[in-house]
């Protein structure tokens, strides 16, 4: 009963840890550079897990492997010990289950990027953090500007993005609801 108490706020809180993992990971990949401030954030947060894994997991190709891994571990600790915890078992489908949690992170983390970029496209284009946010958008909306074209000089690729991370969150919930 105390587990269930807690259980919406353990998740938050494992979420957004590995949500900044994700993002770590993210703007390394795509070469974005944050704000100081931003910046400073992550590495505080993350900084204990990263450096660590990073001894042991190298990057590859300016990735950051070990974010990424690290992602994977909380997903893995948190689907491990609730397991435990409420039904007192371990199964091996877990290291499955935390890989399509952290799927569900990503496509979260993704649309909610794409869900700040068409914010600050109505509200304020210019405003400090929107170059960020586009440029860590970009790679995922270029292919999709190069097949749909503008509609009136509207921009439509935010929304087919936005329909094609639905799409994907609903396939991995599927697979972890089926158990793959």
């Amino acid at each position: 009963m105390l587990l269930s108490l807690f259980s919406p706020v353990i998740d938050a809180v494992v979420g957004l840890f590995a949500g900044v993992l994700l993002l770590r990971f993210w703007m390394q990949a795509v070469r974005v550079r944050p704000p100081q401030s931003i910046a400073e954030f992550i590495f505080f947060v993350t900084d204990w897990m990263v450096k660590p894994l990073r001894m042991v997991i190298p990057g590859v190709g300016g990735l950051d492997l070990a974010s990424l891994v690290g992602s994977y571990l909380v997903a893995l600790i948190s689907l491990t010990l609730r397991l435990w915890l409420v039904d007192g078992y371990f199964s091996v489908a877990i290291f499955v289950l935390a890989l399509l949690m952290v799927l569900q992170w990503v496509i979260y983390g993704l649309t909610a990027l794409l869900v700040i970029e068409v914010i600050f496209s109505w509200v304020n284009p210019n405003a400090p953090l929107a170059p960020l946010v586009r440029a860590l958008n970009m790679p995922l909306l270029r292919p999709i500007r190069r097949f749909v074209p503008l509609l009136g000089g509207m921009d439509l690729s935010p929304m087919v993005l936005f329909l094609l991370l639905q799409f994907a969150g609903k396939m991995v919930l599927m697979a972890s609801i089926t158990g793959m």
